[in-house]
């Protein structure tokens, strides 16, 4: 007992008699912004995407479209996203002369990573909405991108909200990967706290205190959106 407590005056030293909070604070917001960001460009993607699967096929062009969003869902769900994250720091955007800071990268990849599986949740959406939505719609004049926007869509992600929530977790949790192209995020944070202590126990502790935290507010948040969507389908 006598040992841990000591763990925990050294990595209250660390933390703050050195500073130690203020990369936990930058590690925080980074993972933050890299997982919500990169869930709003995966949302657009994968909504994108989505549109393009479930679009009749007796044309050329939306057979193309197709042919290119199958084989950018197969890329981005068969392959590790740690694998994403070094092709394209250290090869794709080297070879195009590209330099851009690592967090943007790590952004970047999160988002063409999530737009390939919320493709799949959004086309499963869009499917469960009544196809009657979709005839009532084009009935009224529409054509089919605007019937597809205005009702069939706003339908769909009430759906699937849950399921967002969940894609949400998951990208906070992944992004303790992008580490490995020098970003600086919760785990590297509490990680440089361990090595200045040569204590890891109690900064991993707390690490793992801090991602339970953030899931449990998300978890919070999207069943409060439910709520609310579900209160005003029932007034209509």
């Amino acid at each position: 007992m006598n040992n841990f407590g000591l763990k925990i005056e050294r990595f209250i030293e660390i933390f703050i008699d050195n500073g130690g909070y203020k990369e936990v604070l930058t590690g925080l917001q980074n993972t933050l912004k890299i997982a919500i960001i990169g869930l709003a460009i995966g949302i657009i993607i994968g909504t994108l995407i989505a549109v393009v699967r479930v679009l009749p096929k007796y044309r050329f062009f939306p057979r193309f479209l197709n042919g290119i969003c199958s084989f950018y869902v197969a890329f981005f769900r068969g392959t590790p996203i740690v694998v994403q994250l070094l092709l394209s720091y250290y090869v794709a955007l080297p070879l195009m002369g590209i330099n851009l800071p690592s967090v943007t990268v790590a952004i970047v990849v999160f988002g063409l990573n999530s737009g390939a599986y919320i493709s799949e949740i959004m086309r499963g959406g869009i499917m469960s909405v009544d196809g009657g939505q979709m005839e009532g719609g084009r009935a009224m004049g529409l054509p089919f991108s605007k019937t597809m926007i205005s009702i069939v869509i706003p339908q769909a992600i009430k759906n699937i909200l849950p399921t967002l929530g969940n894609e949400f977790i998951t990208l906070i949790k992944e992004t303790s990967v992008v580490s490995f192209v020098g970003a600086l995020d919760l785990y590297v944070a509490f990680n440089r706290i361990g090595s200045n202590s040569y204590e890891f126990m109690v900064p991993y502790l707390v690490m793992a205190l801090i991602y339970i935290v953030l899931v449990i507010i998300i978890t919070g948040l999207v069943k409060l959106m439910e709520r609310s969507l579900g209160k005003s389908d029932r007034r209509r």
